[in-house]
């Protein structure tokens, strides 16, 4: 799994209360990151065999009470989960537009670098279905996609309230942003965070990064 999934999965802060969904788990990383944050956590995923894998790890992990995965689509979104009833939801949606740049082979790698089964629209439209008054979403993208993410979250009355670069080194542009989103919220008073940076000048992880890994890298 990317870095990408475990930054998203460290950046909202959680108080164990929260009900949580995952939209497009993949394999399940996100849930098995916050599992010990949160009291109850829905995945849903397209991809039968993504489904099934993050299904089996749910259970390798004994998180079966914690956890439930479901297979399906979320551009119907009514199918899969309850409406206005999450405090919390995660995205980590494809980040290109399927027509811009070389697609991969392979459906599972094209799906997830490209929006080819969901849009950014369709990803915000779900997440917006899915949260309470108050709720809020957690997503990663990528920044020079920042102007899109608001007009987006702003038709679905999602107010963006924390934002933060992430840059591989300091000396470099952002290459992604993790960004945190209320429904109902006013617009107003967005806190851009201070950029996470990845590696130091020296090439290794920085001590944020090492302690978001726990000291596992």
């Amino acid at each position: 799994f990317s870095m990408d999934a475990v930054l998203l999965a460290h950046f909202p802060r959680l108080t164990g209360q929260e009900h949580i969904l995952d939209l497009g788990t993949g394999t399940g990383v996100i849930p098995l990151l916050a599992a010990d944050r949160a009291a109850q956590i829905t995945a849903v995923e397209l991809n039968p065999v993504q489904a099934a894998l993050a299904a089996r790890n749910v259970q390798l992990n004994g998180l079966s009470e914690k956890i439930t995965v479901r297979e399906g689509d979320y551009r119907d979104p009514s199918a899969l989960f309850a409406c206005a009833v999450f405090d919390l939801v995660f995205a980590n949606p494809p980040y290109r537009p399927a027509a811009s740049g070389a697609v991969s082979m392979g459906d599972g790698r094209a799906a997830a670098r490209h929006e080819i089964t969901a849009t950014l629209a369709d990803t915000v439209r779900a997440a917006a279905y899915a949260l309470r008054h108050g709720g809020r979403l957690a997503m990663v993208h990528l920044p020079e996609r920042l102007g899109e993410l608001v007009l987006a979250l702003t038709a679905e009355e999602l107010a963006v309230k924390r934002l933060r670069m992430v840059q591989p080194r300091a000396d470099k542009a952002p290459n992604l942003l993790l960004l945190e989103a209320v429904k109902g919220a006013a617009l107003a008073g967005m806190r851009h965070e201070p950029a996470l940076i990845v590696r130091d000048a020296e090439g290794n992880y920085t001590a944020e990064i090492r302690e978001i890994y726990g000291g596992s890298i």
